[in-house]
């Protein structure tokens, strides 16, 4: 599976591709510790995870700029922290600890992290892409070539925001990238099953004037080379970019949902296209050494154990709580 767009790709950096593979990890140790903790208890709600879809969060991570924005959905955990927002301050929020990233009060659904360019994590399905067009039309009104990228589900090509988002992203050309995570189902329901377009989002880019580009989201390599181009035409002036990403969530939609309307079928042929142990297959072949990749993983995996014990250690947040981050100047105190 490859873009139809672009010459023959650049090679990547040993040292990017290193972190790739470091941020893949993390990002997977991160979900399944998450995962555990939900079936424990120790943390209350539901959760959404991305085991399964790290490459693109981890490949966009690495591309892009420290000042660049990103939005995602429910399912965000893994874009909020490829950005650099703190595990220990993520696996709080999940716990409801007043050490969270927004003070205990959003959990799962609402991870945001300004200081690292992550702009908040969205529950009402596509309503994010208009604000990241937004994002990216006062970018371009002040001349600093930032850019958005939006990252959302297959089912939000359905959603009249989505329209909506690239006609005005596409008619004004804003520095915008919206990333179709497509994992070929919505909650239960096949993206098939009620689409009218085999692609729901690189189908429908030529409608908007733009490029379909269509990519294995399950590679690291290509995310991360699709992602450099297109941050690259934004930066340029050359608009926006839609790109569909095709991956598979190794579990359900959410904790409370076993994903048995699946195929058994095609689960095992997706779980055989796994991204990170492809990359680690390709990293060895291109000469890193078992140990080093041995270090990396374990690396990983001591980061998520000591973001857990401290977010057990942080504290339930106070009532002083209540009204902190929920006005623009930290309290309500305009309302008299």
């Amino acid at each position: 599976m490859t873009q139809t767009r672009g010459d023959a790709a650049p090679d990547i950096d040993r040292g990017v591709r290193l972190a790739m593979y470091r941020s893949m990890l993390e990002l997977r140790e991160f979900e399944q510790r998450a995962y555990d903790m939900f079936m424990q208890d120790l943390i209350a709600g539901t959760s959404h995870l991305a085991l399964g879809q790290e490459a693109i969060a981890a490949a966009f991570g690495v591309a892009m700029r420290s000042d660049d924005w990103t939005f995602c959905t429910y399912r965000g955990h893994a874009h909020t922290l490829a950005r650099g927002a703190s595990m220990t301050a993520a696996m709080a929020e999940l716990m409801g600890r007043g050490k969270g990233l927004t003070g205990g009060k959003g959990g799962s659904m609402h991870l945001t992290s300004v200081e690292h360019g992550a702009m908040g994590s969205y529950a009402i399905v596509g309503a994010h892409l208009p604000i990241a067009a937004g994002a990216a039309w006062s970018a371009q009104a002040r001349g600093t070539e930032q850019v958005a990228v939006c990252f959302f589900g297959d089912g939000a090509t359905n959603i009249g925001a989505f329209h909506e988002a690239l006609n005005l992203a596409a008619t004004w050309k804003l520095p915008v990238v919206f990333v179709c995570e497509n994992n070929l189902y919505m909650e239960y329901t096949p993206i098939s099953a009620v689409t009218a377009v085999p692609r729901p989002a690189a189908d429908r880019a030529s409608a908007y004037g733009l490029d379909p580009i269509l990519v294995d989201g399950n590679d690291a390599d290509e995310m991360y080379r699709t992602a450099l181009d297109a941050l690259m035409r934004a930066r340029a002036g050359e608009g926006p970019s839609l790109i569909e990403a095709v991956t598979y969530r190794k579990g359900g939609h959410s904790r409370a949902d076993p994903g048995t309307y699946r195929p058994k079928e095609e689960v095992a042929a997706w779980m055989e296209r796994d991204p990170i142990d492809r990359y680690r297959v390709l990293l060895l072949e291109l000469g890193v050494s078992e140990n080093e990749l041995a270090e990396i993983e374990r690396g990983a995996r001591e980061a998520v154990d000591l973001a857990t014990e401290e977010a057990k250690a942080a504290p339930l947040p106070g009532p002083d709580e209540l009204e902190r981050q929920v006005w623009r100047d930290g309290g309500a105190a305009w309302r008299n």
